[in-house]
């Protein structure tokens, strides 16, 4: 067995170069040996859990769908609000809720104290991810941290081919 204490492990900061979007992030599958890096499943462990802190008046992402992965959140405290397709939902400590591929989310702490959450994820291999907002997809190399980010318009599959 494994173990890990949520309170040992080191919080890691992520922020957008405007502040618009903030949180912190403890790797709890990473602290039991998950390797990020590895595309070997045996690795890669078969789902991420994830404690995240996002500080009042921030959002956690730009508004975004995942083309593959599931993501099930678990709010422990604060308050804030979900927005997905069809609107906006307000959720508090003890609250869950669940988006799978092709449903767009985004978290904002809507409260005067930090909102603080797990989120348990499969990550899958060649995962991507859309933005609704922006028209951009975000397309996973190896990793999250290695990615590309594109923008374009819709063709035909064969454009440019033929």
């Amino acid at each position: 067995m494994k173990k890990v204490n949520v309170n040992e492990i080191k919080e890691e900061p992520w922020q957008s170069p405007g502040g618009k979007y903030a949180a912190h992030f403890k790797g709890i599958s990473i602290a039991l040996g998950r390797d990020p890096e590895s595309l070997d499943l045996a690795k890669r462990h078969p789902f991420d859990l994830e404690w995240t802190r996002v500080p009042p008046g921030k959002h956690n992402f730009p508004f975004h769908a995942h083309s593959a992965a599931w993501e099930l959140y678990l709010v422990v405290s604060g308050r804030g609000s979900v927005r997905a397709k069809d609107g906006t939902t307000e959720v508090v400590a003890g609250d869950a809720f669940i988006f799978g591929p092709d449903e767009p989310h985004q978290i904002t702490n809507t409260g005067t104290e930090d909102l603080i959450y797990y989120v348990v994820a499969d990550n899958p291999i060649g995962e991507s991810a859309y933005y609704p907002d922006s028209g951009k997809w975000k397309v996973n190399k190896t990793s999250a941290a290695d990615r590309v980010v594109i923008k374009s318009h819709e063709m035909n599959y064969f454009d440019g081919e033929e």
